[in-house]
């Protein structure tokens, strides 16, 4: 079989033609995402309180007082509602009007194992907590622009990416912020035009001997860590020039990897190539770089893999206290949910078994409830 350069532009073109059906019927209605709703029960666990607070509340009408539902059966809170009710009792978690936004980003040299969906849930349960999330999309293929709904290669402009960082057209991230389905979440998308990006900078390092090809993303930030505050960075699979911006604009970072052999021999390569890079660029450059969080995510954990116990005990041998104590379980719903374009937080309500869907929510919530905590004490050293 002889296949042509055009065999293969034919068939791109296909694949983005399956995949725009695939999500419109997916994300139905208009081809778009919609957010999930809250019953009382629900609210009063975002908000930390009893039942019994949201009906006296309701009743004082001073919070959004949701609608009651077609049969009159119960109240239900739009994602809008709900984190109003949030940020009213969570008021002595959120961050202190001087102190600027963390910026985290999500890393690993390895694909396929949930940098993306961890991105996205954090950012999502962040927003639950009373949090403004920017999240930032790096990766050319632009999979955690796909789970907002929207399509990299047919509904981003280069323009709107972080290329035109890259290239000097912009200076500031404002340019290519744009709001989502979800409340109390803003993107900045990506798209295939991002691996210019691999180009761009390292010309421009060659062209400019003042420009600091590592520090364009940290530079952009300036306004966007006053207006928000968490930012999220997804980074590709690769030490790109790209990942090295997101790790030198970034105050903690995230490493997620599965309890299995492959997953935590690429890791050891992960942490020696930006070791390497990073004692290389700092020494160089005079620059001083350092976190204040790293945390190693168990993710992708399939309890049936007789042989994960064993890597466990590797992984805590080799990161010590950075090993959070959660671990994201392998489970129907996060399959489910992926092949949705969405994440257990996306759903609200679950039709499979409810105890397998409580498992893995706890999973992701507890993630958030650490790394938040991790972001409250970076606010207080900060003020």
């Amino acid at each position: 079989m002889n296949i042509t350069i055009q065999d293969i532009v034919d068939q791109a073109a296909r694949a983005t033609d399956i995949v725009s059906q695939v999500r419109g019927r997916m994300l139905a209605p208009n081809a778009r995402k919609n957010p999930p709703v809250f019953n009382a029960s629900q609210l009063a666990a975002l908000c930390e309180v009893d039942k019994s607070q949201i009906t006296y509340r309701t009743s004082k009408g001073d919070l959004p007082p949701g609608t009651v539902n077609a049969t009159g059966s119960r109240r239900e809170f739009s994602l809008l509602e709900a984190r109003e009710w949030v940020r009213a009792y969570r008021s002595n978690a959120l961050r202190p009007a001087k102190a600027p936004a963390m910026t985290v980003a999500i890393g690993n040299f390895k694909g396929g194992v949930s940098k993306t969906t961890t991105a996205m849930t954090l950012a999502q349960g962040l927003s639950l907590r009373g949090h403004r999330v920017l999240v930032i999309d790096t990766d050319p293929q632009g999979s955690l622009t796909t789970l907002f709904g929207i399509l990299p290669d047919t509904e981003v402009e280069e323009d709107s990416t972080i290329t035109a960082l890259a290239t000097g057209d912009q200076t500031s991230i404002e340019y290519a912020i744009r709001e989502t389905y979800w409340d109390g979440i803003d993107l900045v998308p990506a798209s295939s035009s991002l691996f210019n990006v691999e180009f761009i900078l390292p010309s421009r390092q060659m062209k400019e001997p003042d420009f600091e090809f590592w520090n364009v993303l940290n530079t952009s930030l300036e306004q966007a860590r006053s207006n928000y505050d968490v930012i999220i960075i997804d980074t590709p699979p690769a030490l790109s020039y790209g990942t090295v911006n997101a790790f030198m604009a970034a105050d903690g970072l995230i490493v997620p990897t599965p309890p299995n052999a492959l997953d935590f021999a690429s890791s050891a390569q992960f942490w020696t190539l930006f070791s390497d890079l990073a004692s290389n660029l700092t020494a160089e450059t005079n620059t001083d770089k350092s976190f204040e969080f790293i945390h190693v995510l168990l993710s992708r954990v399939d309890p049936a893999d007789a042989a994960a116990g064993v890597v466990r005990e590797w992984i805590s041998a080799t990161y010590a206290e950075k090993v959070l104590p959660v671990e994201i379980p392998k489970t129907a719903v996060t399959a489910a949910s992926s092949a949705e374009f969405g994440t257990v937080y996306d759903i609200s309500r679950y039709d499979g078994n409810a105890k397998t869907y409580r498992r893995a929510r706890e999973a992701y919530d507890r993630v958030t409830e650490i790394v938040e905590q991790s972001i409250v004490a970076f606010w207080a050293k900060s003020e």
